[in-house]
């Protein structure tokens, strides 16, 4: 079986619908815009290494003070965990920041806050070194992630 080309004439008919569905289709397309992108969340991962001797303590101060002065200098806390790794206790918690200048200056708002500040040598004189190692990860989501927010 043979097919005849279609003569120009008939192209040319054929070429308004063409136009008229690559419009249509194109322009309810998803269009990623600069106010996207600036709306994208960014992730923080803080792992501290408990000692046996204070993890009762660290526990205390951090769900009695730390919780309630990081949520008054605005600290989106999505999860809590304690993990055991490697022999090792660890408390491991995940933050969600709009972007990286609010992440930095919330902390610094939050180190710099008196009541911590008094909070933390006080327990640390009554109890002596509550973690070990800090690890501090930001996490940036990847363009094709599910969720852009965990908090939503």
């Amino acid at each position: 079986m043979t097919f005849a080309r279609p003569s120009p004439r008939r192209k040319l008919r054929t070429l308004p619908l063409f136009a008229f569905v690559a419009f249509a289709v194109f322009s309810t397309a998803p269009q990623r815009s600069a106010a996207d992108s600036e709306e994208q969340v960014i992730h923080q991962l803080r792992i501290y290494e408990l000692f046996d001797e204070t993890r009762v303590a660290f526990h205390e101060r951090f769900r009695d003070h730390a919780v309630r002065i990081m949520a008054r200098h605005d600290f989106n806390i999505v999860a809590m965990w304690e993990a055991s790794t490697g022999g090792r206790i660890e408390f491991v918690y995940l933050l969600e920041w709009p972007d990286e200048e609010t992440m930095t200056k919330r902390w610094a708002e939050f180190m710099a806050d008196e009541e911590w500040s008094d909070i933390k040598a006080e327990t640390s004189r009554i109890h002596g070194r509550f973690v070990g190692e800090i690890q501090d990860r930001t996490l940036l989501l990847t363009d094709y992630s599910p969720n852009k927010s965990l908090l939503k």
